[in-house]
């Protein structure tokens, strides 16, 4: 019945939030929809790329996506449909086996898999790699609490696959349950085997085993002024207040959690296996929360910019542990079979509010969406489509983007260019990185980009397309007025390009007459 009951509510919500899709969103789909129709690796048919911070994501909606030319062309959003579906049922599922590894009751499941889909911050990054995380977290969780080393590796090479920076969780929650650790190298092997080949194939065919996006994110430290990843939370906070408060709210309750069970075994000392045992078998839960603190304090380290996708693993693995120690740690340890103190209900009743609450503020986001919760591009995805389109056929050798590439790239299908769709402008990256960078940064460039062409150069585009911010009208039939809940009305201009100066910005653009 959970099962089933989060299908639905997850075809629900992607009903709900499926016209509202952000940009990188769109980078993803992309990817997607080149696989499917021509086995291609890029973000624009023209070129190859390594921009996709999520392969596993792509090959799956690639997969579906071809599956959809059954009923006549390639339908990514509606394989993306299917992939979020399928992501709900499979963390509903991993809750049942962390409710029999815990013996939980089963409204505690319910209210972890609602706090998992209702997030805001996810619900605003549908069509990233974010809906994968919610599964594959509790998932790794299960696997650990019921001890199996090679189920345990499968899963953490998904989470590789997903995302590389998911390592953290994996190789905390792997030294913080005792049945992983003490035959770890099972784990190891299975977790290379199925995360191996995708690894070795990128950094031989394709330039890089990283995706080109880590050097890319780096190369934005600074870019957003005084904001980064640990003041981000605060800047959202001040736009949104209540939407991020409740997003946030579970995760700091998990961080609680945490803290006070590690200071309990602290306190408890050697006894504490014999004096909490309960408790004790917690271990993996709160190793899962260590590895949310860990995650968080490595991108604050990094000072990467504060993308709110950021921080939905975090929030997500944070939000599992206030679910499971809430409950919990309210359990009456005795001889006789395991009884659950009515008291218990009182933070579960808590999170389920906050649930509740949650639902409310997406709703009041409109039905369906407009615009994501968390939002910040320069133009709807409609808006953004409806360019894309009159772009198809006008832009010759490429032109370069306004800033925001995926929505124009997915509907165009032409060459827009920027550090995401043109390799050669990555290659530039790599170079200065490798001229300029620490002695540690450099010597990691140097084995990831070993098998890269240095000698490929940027393209050069004739045309560039402009965004300007304002009400003001741009009459002609190259520029087009656009709409954006975070930046209002604004217009984008196709103008040419004479030279390859302009490209830096060194000409003054010429109108497209």
């Amino acid at each position: 019945m959970l099962v089933g009951g989060a299908g639905l509510a997850s075809l629900l919500l992607f009903l709900l939030v499926r016209e509202s899709l952000t940009d990188d969103a769109y980078i993803t789909l992309a990817y997607a929809k080149n696989l499917a129709l021509h086995l291609h690796w890029g973000l624009i048919p023209q070129e190859t790329a390594n921009t996709a911070t999520s392969p596993l994501e792509v090959v799956v909606l690639g997969a579906l996506s071809a599956v959809t030319r059954i009923g006549g062309g390639i339908h990514p959003v509606a394989a993306l449909g299917v992939l979020f579906v399928v992501a709900g049922t499979v963390t509903a599922w991993g809750w049942t086996r962390v409710m029999r590894a815990l013996d939980l009751p089963w409204w505690t499941a319910a209210v972890g898999v609602a706090l998992a889909l209702l997030n805001p911050f996810l619900l605003s990054a549908v069509g990233l790699e974010v809906i994968l995380v919610p599964a594959l977290l509790v998932l790794l969780l299960a696997m650990a609490l019921e001890g199996r080393p090679a189920a345990f590796g499968v899963v953490a090479g998904l989470m590789l696959l997903t995302r590389l920076d998911l390592l953290v969780f994996v190789v905390i929650v792997g030294l913080g349950t005792e049945a992983i650790r003490r035959r770890w190298p099972r784990a190891l092997l299975v977790l290379a085997a199925v995360a191996g080949p995708w690894f070795l194939a990128s950094w031989l065919f394709l330039g890089s085993a990283i995706p080109d996006t880590l050097v890319i994110k780096v190369d934005e430290v600074g870019g957003f002024g005084e904001l980064d990843y640990l003041t981000g939370p605060i800047d959202y906070l001040r736009g949104r207040p209540w939407d991020v408060s409740l997003a946030f709210a579970p995760a700091l309750l998990g961080l609680a959690a945490t803290v006070a069970w590690l200071g309990t075994r602290v306190v408890a000392g050697r006894d504490w296996a014999a004096r909490a045992p309960w408790a004790a078998r917690l271990g993996p839960v709160v190793a899962l929360g260590a590895g949310a603190v860990a995650y968080y304090a490595v991108y604050c380290v990094l000072s990467v910019p504060p993308y709110h996708w950021y921080y939905i693993p975090p929030v997500a693995a944070l939000s599992l542990v206030a679910v499971v120690v809430g409950v919990a740690w309210l359990r009456q340890p005795s001889g006789a079979p395991a009884r659950w103190s009515t008291a218990a209900v009182v933070p579960v009743a808590a999170l389920a509010a906050l649930a509740i609450g949650v639902l409310v503020a997406d709703l009041a986001q409109g039905v369906p969406w407009r615009s994501p919760v968390i939002f910040g591009n320069y133009a709807s995805a409609s808006d953004y489509a409806r360019v894309g389109l009159a772009l198809r056929g006008r832009v010759g050798a490429g032109v370069t983007s306004p800033g925001e590439i995926g929505t124009l790239a997915y509907f165009c299908e032409c060459p827009i260019l920027d550090k995401f769709s043109d390799r050669g402008e990555v290659v530039e990256l790599v170079e200065r990185d490798l001229d300029y960078g620490n002695p540690l940064k450099r010597a990691a460039l140097a084995v990831n980009y070993l098998w890269l062409d240095r000698d490929e150069k940027p393209r050069r585009p004739g045309y560039q397309l402009i965004y300007y911010r304002g009400p003001e009208t741009k009459p002609g039939p190259s520029s087009w007025t656009v709409w954006s809940a975070a930046w209002g009305i604004g217009h984008l201009e196709l103008t040419r390009v004479p030279g390859a100066r302009q490209r830096a910005g060194l000409v003054d653009p010429q109108p497209v007459q």
